[in-house]
């Protein structure tokens, strides 16, 4: 039983990292020319990261329109809209799908009461109700916060230098 807690948590990290590689390639890409791309190769390179990991992320940002593939050698991938149309919650849902983080298995009509007793368990699950509520504001608050913001936040955070050999390497 704990072995499978495990494994949950463990695909939740691995979750938060695909998602987070796939905001900073994101914002590489702002400042591509529009007639040109940026390979999976160069963006892996840059982040030290497998080709085939960043692939994955890239075909389900790209199958979530966020970004377009360009085919040929010099192919490789764009925005596919405006930085400031692109959420936070769009790339999660994009590189997670749209499970909820709380998953909740109704352990309470396994209890001791309900099996012993015969109680008949009520409709609704109050440790429920109070996650999706939770994560519905974070929904909302990642909604809120934009690629085009991201940038913004990054132009004042990051020494310039880092930023300018950034856009150099791309």
């Amino acid at each position: 039983m704990v072995n499978s807690h495990h494994v949950q948590y463990s695909a939740h990290i691995l979750w938060l990292v695909g998602v987070e590689y796939a905001l900073h390639c994101l914002v590489y890409l702002i400042d591509v020319p529009s007639t040109e791309s940026v390979g999976i190769k160069d963006l892996a390179k840059f982040q030290g990261l497998s080709e085939t990991f960043l692939s994955k992320v890239f075909g389900k940002l790209s199958k979530a329109g966020i970004v377009r593939s360009v085919p040929g050698v010099k192919g490789g991938y764009k925005l596919a809209k405006s930085p400031e149309d692109i959420s936070f919650w769009d790339v999660i849902e994009a590189v997670e799908g749209p499970k909820p983080i709380f998953q909740c298995k109704n352990i309470k009509d396994n209890g001791y009461l309900y099996r012993e007793k015969g109680c008949t368990p009520s409709a609704s699950c109050t440790i429920n109700l109070v996650m999706l509520s939770a994560e519905e504001k974070m929904r909302d608050f990642l909604r809120s916060k934009k690629l085009s913001w991201l940038n913004e936040e990054l132009e004042c955070v990051l020494p310039k230098q880092i930023r300018e050999e950034t856009r150099k390497f791309f």
